[in-house]
């Protein structure tokens, strides 16, 4: 049980220190900063770095492991049909 609560604490402390906060963070500051210095580029890359870690986001919430899974299993079918298709045209050929 305090294992699970410890997992539960360091998640929550990775949460608030994780990249794509850190990145938002950073985006906003440049922004912000455009604006009150007046400076196109900082305004920018505010923008830029804003929509990358949105972007980084969804990204990583999105099931890796499990797209990965499926596309192994594809591959595995693809090859299986090729196997028997090659076995077929050989078995004509003779």
């Amino acid at each position: 049980m305090d294992k699970d609560k410890e997992k539960q604490e360091i998640s929550l402390i990775g949460r608030l220190f994780c990249i794509e906060a850190l990145l938002l963070l950073m985006g906003i500051v440049s922004l912000v900063s455009g604006l009150i210095t007046g400076q196109e580029v900082q305004l920018f890359w505010g923008v830029m770095i804003i929509g990358g870690s949105i972007t980084l986001y969804f990204v990583r919430k999105k099931d890796w492991k499990k797209h990965w899974e499926e596309k192994e299993a594809m591959q595995r079918i693809y090859e299986q049909q090729m196997k028997e298709r090659k076995e077929r045209k050989d078995g004509k050929e003779k």
